[in-house]
């Protein structure tokens, strides 16, 4: 309270001094400049923009003090204002200067986040609850197209990489969180010295090509150093990007194993219904595991493709041994990798955790009783082949993390319906459950999402099951750019 009184009185002592003449200087198009406050969106008939020349960002700051709930017109500068629409705009320094705001720019989303420093974006969790340092708190760190890490200006330079990885590790702790879940196969390939794949293209800009040093080793170094955990992430079928084959190392396996391979919606994915092509991923993925002191092995939802025509008729002749129909058969081919898979990690190193981020729903109500209650398109079960619910029942993975990446009022995949129903689902089965939420979608357009408040609001929901153990983010990138000050928001929140 005491701090919005000193916002008004700061605008209201202002409003004493002449307002200095605005310039004549025309401005560039605002090109939709989004202004954010304390983890809302702050709406003005007159946007933001940008002056020429001076390079300048022009707010207007009845709009921002009427935000913090101050009283009061215009403001008087020692440095020139704008006018328009009969709206002042004032240089956006002086919103942090003047009036104690910490300002972050994000030239690349457009978006100018200001937050107070008496913003706490929701009350105290529950005893025991999403606070606790006991749970996971994780962001998945995607290096496929070189999304999160490294930059694609790091090609082939070790020190810019491994400064690129530190600096990320050190924002995402300072938000609090205390895992990371780092993609080091992408597609088919490794991001550490394999005897079994080539070398990621993420790494040097072409495939096969040795980068110098060994990234994975670095980056479990640099996370055991901050006392954070390292989940090494598999995309496990996926065998390329594209279809063309021609830029691929000798070792990959679409080039060693092209019968393995299937071309499906312009990639190539490893067919899991060849036992060989399924030893040959776990293969991959135990060399890491008896190479590296990893925290877990983490894999996505990309199992069978959700669309298109997977063409492998021959495969099901030539294996479906037991006479199933083809769909039960998919699913039963990766319930086999997954079982297996499983019981080698834990054979080798028992103390690494196995867990599946799966699509977050499993399957609708209207298809099967027992399904969560939404109308989602696509489910894992279904679309997916992945039968989670028997991972999960026969103990086959430590944790679970469903990617629940629609909000509160998304009705058709309602967040909370669909925490109610893995809450239930792992009960009683030994089997963690940490949620995957969606910071990469603040800001757009779709229902919920309009807030920062949003992911809070999911975390506080998860305090009401002592099953969520934990919540993962994705991605590290959509955390650190900071949409609709989410960062403020979480640093917040995991300090309490």
């Amino acid at each position: 309270m005491a701090f919005r009184k000193f916002h008004r009185w700061i605008v209201a002592s202002l409003l004493l001094v002449l307002l200095i003449p605005f310039t004549g200087q025309q401005a560039k198009a605002a090109n939709n400049i989004t202004m954010v406050l304390d983890g809302k969106q702050l709406v003005s008939d007159i946007p933001p923009y940008i002056m020429p020349k001076v390079n300048v960002t022009m707010v207007p700051i009845r709009v921002i003090s009427e935000g913090l709930g101050a009283d009061g017109a215009s403001v008087a500068l020692d440095a020139s204002v704008q006018l328009r629409g009969g709206r002042v705009l004032v240089p956006l320094r002086f919103v942090g200067e003047q009036l104690g705001l910490q300002v972050d720019w994000d030239q690349v989303a457009k978006t100018i986040t200001l937050t107070s420093s008496a913003y706490i974006p929701t009350e105290p969790p529950a005893e025991g609850g999403g606070s606790s340092s006991s749970q996971l708190r994780g962001a998945w760190i995607s290096t496929v197209y070189n999304l999160d890490w490294p930059t694609t200006s790091s090609y082939g330079k070790i020190e810019q990489q491994k400064q690129e990885y530190s600096a990320l590790l050190d924002k995402l702790q300072a938000m609090g969180l205390n895992a990371v879940f780092v993609q080091v196969r992408t597609a088919g390939d490794a991001l550490y010295p394999s005897d079994l794949v080539p070398w990621s293209k993420v790494l040097t800009g072409t495939q096969g090509k040795d980068p110098g040093y060994d990234p994975l080793q670095y980056m479990i170094e640099e996370t055991h150093k901050r006392g954070m955990q390292f989940h090494a992430w598999f995309n496990p079928f996926r065998a390329n990007l594209d279809t063309t084959t021609s830029k691929l190392a000798a070792n990959h396996v679409a080039v060693q194993h092209p019968d393995w391979v299937v071309s499906v919606n312009n990639q190539l994915i490893i067919n899991p219904g060849i036992p060989d092509a399924r030893q040959h991923i776990i293969d991959v993925v135990m060399e890491v595991v008896s190479k590296y002191d990893i925290d877990g092995v983490h894999l996505d939802d990309y199992f069978y493709p959700s669309s298109g025509t997977f063409n492998d008729d021959a495969a099901f002749k030539a294996y479906n041994t037991q006479g199933l129909s083809k769909a039960d058969w998919r699913r039963d081919n990766i319930n086999q990798f997954v079982q297996q898979l499983g019981q080698s990690i834990h054979a080798s190193k028992p103390a690494v955790q196995f867990g599946i981020s799966p699509f977050g729903v499993w399957r609708n109500q209207s298809t099967d009783p027992t399904g969560s209650d939404t109308k989602a398109g696509v489910t894992a079960y279904d679309s997916m082949s992945a039968d989670v619910r028997t991972w999960v029942k026969q103990h086959w993975i430590d944790y679970v993390a469903p990617q629940i990446y629609w909000s509160m009022s998304f009705k058709n995949a309602q967040y909370d319906k669909l925490v109610d129903w893995w809450a239930q689902e792992v009960q009683g089965t030994g089997v963690d459950l940490y949620i995957g939420h969606a910071p990469y979608k603040l800001g757009t357009a779709e229902a919920g999402w309009q807030s920062a408040q949003e992911i809070i609001n999911q975390l506080q929901y998860n305090t009401k099951y002592d099953a969520v153990k934990g919540s993962i983010f994705y991605s590290a990138k959509d955390l650190i750019k900071n949409p609709l000050g989410i960062v403020q928001a979480l640093t917040a929140y995991y300090q309490q």
